[in-house]
């Protein structure tokens, strides 16, 4: 391929990107299709996503059409459901506007060996992002039970994935086997994903954490009057605004600290709740809010009110992402207390609003975490959990310079400027392979 026709490909790629989630149907992947496709377009492309239909409008971006179609909603049987109908639509999208390269977000679309192989022969080569597994998520919430979080059978779709995962694997084997190139969130998934499906020597495995919408998770300035107002508002609705918490210094004695995440067992808010008697003794002015939907709020409340917390807690639910981001660059430090993650992109959320992060000591979150931008504790573990959160509220100075240096991580490495110029290359290698 000469220089020439390369360029002209850049400039003209249509990209069909197939995701079960897209606005409004937020969570981690459908964020991350919204921001990828935008930028993505920003280069150039034409983006189309195929997703599932729901009622509520979708926002709009120049250069990116959305396509819902239909699917069944039951656990784990709609991404079979959803994968049927989206290749119905990739069919015929590609005979009115010829798709260049086909963008699987798995697991959440389940396709066949031989359906992969059908897109890559008649369609396009087809980019599979390995967004986690569904043995990895079966496996955390085996983790999380032997620690107490919650019982699966309470919620269907966990309980599903209990259940089925293992089924439902195949389709992800199917990817790895059948596509032209597979594309890991972080090196620990491209690792789980070796050791649970065995790929084949010939493998083609690239990997690339997710960035953050850098422009919405920024840090308050505090010399801006709307900026301060909006922060004060948000400090005095928890009740966390003494004069050094209002002036944006961070030796305050009412502390906030946020915890960010949907209400499942494997997202060990549980454990967090369970170090929060300690961190009220060191700290008797702390405050801690959850933000996420879920089945496990009145669970939570109770454990709470038993723990005899229930002055410094407070659960709210989803939000929109100007209102997230103002939460998170007003808390002084972010717990994120997960059993089990494909990346995580709360940590870097927080990190991009300038807030510190406490979070477990294992992969993938060391990848993006360690004690230079916040601080570590050992999985399940609600003592550790409250030493690390004590340590860096003792630490008020300490934590000031984490915020600066956790900014600097995400502009120079997680970004969706740097996520669209990688995936242009992968896909530019695909085509040309």
């Amino acid at each position: 391929m000469t220089f020439k026709w390369c360029l002209r490909l850049v400039n003209t790629m249509h990209i069909a990107m197939v995701s079960g989630e897209y606005p409004p149907r937020w969570d981690g992947i459908g964020s991350v299709v919204y921001h990828l496709a935008g930028h993505l377009a920003q280069r150039g492309h034409d983006v189309t996503i195929i997703t599932r239909s729901h009622k509520q409008r979708t926002p709009q971006q120049p250069g990116v059409s959305v396509l819902q179609v239909p699917w069944l909603k039951a656990p784990m049987a709609s991404t079979r459901s959803y994968g049927k109908y989206a290749l119905t639509e990739l069919r015929r999208l590609h005979q009115v506007k010829p798709v260049d390269v086909v963008h699987t977000l798995l697991p959440l679309v389940s396709w066949t060996k031989k359906e992969f192989r059908w897109v890559e022969e008649h369609v396009a080569p087809v980019v599979s992002a390995l967004n986690g597994s569904w043995v990895g998520q079966r496996e955390g919430m085996k983790l999380a039970a032997r620690h107490k979080e919650a019982a699966t059978w309470k919620n269907p779709n966990d309980l599903a994935i209990l259940l089925t995962g293992g089924w439902y694997a195949r389709y992800e084997q199917a990817a790895i086997e059948a596509s032209s190139v597979c594309v890991a969130i972080s090196k620990s998934t491209k690792e789980e994903f070796q050791q649970w499906y065995l790929p084949p020597d010939d493998w083609s495995c690239e990997t690339v954490l997710y960035g953050v919408d850098h422009k919405v998770f920024r840090p308050v300035n505090h010399d801006y009057e709307e900026d301060q107002l909006a922060y004060e508002e948000v400090r005095k609705t928890y009740d966390a605004a003494d004069d050094a918490a209002l002036m944006g210094e961070p030796d305050t004695s009412t502390p906030l600290l946020l915890a960010v995440g949907r209400l499942l067992a494997r997202k060990g808010h549980r454990t967090l709740l369970r170090a929060m008697p300690s961190i009220l003794k060191a700290h008797p002015g702390a405050k801690l809010v959850i933000i996420g939907r879920g089945h496990m709020r009145k669970t939570l409340m109770r454990q709470a009110k038993r723990l005899g917390i229930s002055d410094a807690v407070v659960i709210k639910g989803g939000m929109n992402f100007e209102h997230l981001a103002l939460h998170f660059r007003s808390a002084d430090l972010v717990v994120y207390p997960s059993y089990y993650e494909g990346q995580g992109l709360i940590p870097l959320e927080a990190l991009a609003s300038g807030t510190p992060v406490v979070t477990v000591d294992q992969a993938p979150l060391t990848e993006m975490i360690d004690e230079t931008v916040g601080g570590l504790f050992a999985c399940g573990d609600s003592d550790d959990l409250a030493r690390s959160v004590i340590e860096s509220l003792d630490r008020p100075k300490e934590r000031r310079e984490q915020a600066a240096r956790g900014r600097e991580r995400v502009l120079n490495h997680y970004t969706y400027e740097h996520n669209a110029e990688a995936y242009e290359g992968i896909y530019l290698n695909a085509v040309d392979s």
